[in-house]
């Protein structure tokens, strides 16, 4: 992430501002200009044109930086390389595919966004009255974010509509400062302390998630710092907390109480229809349930309930438990399987267990590990 204010560059969400001039020095040659008017990363690997390049634009000038060296050729004018994009931009952000209706660019200026469509590279208008003046413009975590001053709002990038109760203060969420979320010392604090997971999994397009009560973090994105976010957020039918959940077949499931949803894997996550449905229903087994998971492409879902694990065959219909085994614990919180094994949680801590079946058979306790230093890598 990288923020830009006037001469300088905040690489990361915290840490010292670095002068523009060191990494973008081509940038500052012009004397008229004295900050950045928008930035933009493109990340379309079907596109060798502008696959992971900055683009920073000034007045009618575009610059495209590739490993941070300045593309030959650049700057070119606006209109050279995003045909029917305005100058003097205030802001704008990438929208791939799935999210946007194809891979494109929205550009900001004023009350107008323009839609520029990478591969055809044509341009909609529409006018957003409803939002702020978005002098700067981000994608985090497939969610699209308009700031203004101090605050932020998100909106949905189709439609603009917001989504939530916007504005926030930025420096409650995105920077570290003091006196305010992440500055204060509160925020991380209290996502490490006595850390209980209720459940935890990772998709087929390696998004990894732990959910604790109301909320869930994404743990492939721990190089960012750890965010909360509310759980019906993402899965809006979820309400609540979770019991269980696990991944399979380019879907993911969640277990709560004695119903299952299961959400189709990808941007927004919609629910498959006829969902929810009972527990007995969709996995042959009563609840509710404690934990589940599923190694890799094995087609067998590992239920734990009290100090049982059964095997539930995801390929036969009507599915229905195939075997079960006692577990060295009397009662496990959540369970995941990775490339490391089978991880389970147990109050604060997890053990760690090569595959499946070393754990339905097992008699004694592997060396324990702590979920807030080891799993969450929370610094204290």
């Amino acid at each position: 992430m990288h923020f830009f204010k006037g001469h300088y560059v905040w690489k990361n969400f915290h840490g010292e501002p670095e002068p523009m001039n060191s990494t973008y020095k081509e940038v500052y040659d012009d004397d008229h200009h004295d900050h950045v008017d928008a930035a933009l990363r493109m990340h379309y690997p079907d596109s060798a044109d502008h696959h992971d390049h900055m683009f920073l634009f000034l007045g009618d000038k575009v610059f495209s930086y590739y490993q941070q060296a300045l593309e030959k050729g650049f700057p070119k004018d606006i209109s050279e390389v995003f045909p029917g994009v305005p100058s003097d931009l205030d802001a704008a952000v990438e929208c791939p595919k799935g999210e946007c209706v194809t891979d494109s660019a929205l550009f900001f200026k004023g009350n107008h966004v323009y839609h520029y469509d990478t591969r055809t590279k044509t341009v909609k208008s529409k006018e957003w009255s409803h939002l702020p003046n978005c002098t700067s413009a981000v994608r985090w975590l497939e969610h699209y974010y308009c700031f203004n001053g101090h605050n932020f709002t998100r909106f949905h990038p189709v439609t603009g509509a917001v989504v939530g109760n916007y504005p926030k203060d930025a420096r409650r969420y995105f920077m570290r400062c003091k006196n305010f979320g992440h500055g204060s010392g509160n925020t991380s604090h209290d996502i490490c302390k006595d850390v209980q997971l209720d459940a935890v999994t990772s998709d087929n397009l390696g998004k990894a998630y732990a959910f604790r009560g109301n909320f869930y973090m994404r743990l492939d994105t721990q190089r960012d710092g750890l965010h909360v976010f509310p759980i019906s957020n993402t899965w809006k039918e979820v309400s609540g907390d979770v019991d269980a959940a696990f991944s399979y077949d380019g879907k993911i499931y969640f277990i709560k109480g004695d119903q299952v949803y299961i959400y189709k894997s990808g941007p927004g996550y919609a629910l498959i229809e006829g969902y929810p449905k009972s527990l007995k229903e969709e996995l042959g087994i009563e609840g509710p349930v404690d934990a589940a998971f599923v190694c890799g492409f094995i087609d067998t879902a590992h239920i734990i309930k009290d100090n049982k694990m059964y095997d539930v065959h995801l390929t036969v219909t009507p599915r229905g438990v195939h075997k079960f085994a006692p577990l060295p614990f009397s009662k496990v919180d959540a369970a995941m399987c990775g490339p490391e094994g089978v991880k389970v949680f147990v109050g604060e801590y997890y053990y760690k267990y090569a595959s499946a079946n070393l754990l339905a058979y097992s008699k004694m306790l592997p060396r324990p590990f702590n979920i807030s230093e080891d799993f969450l890598s929370c610094q204290h």
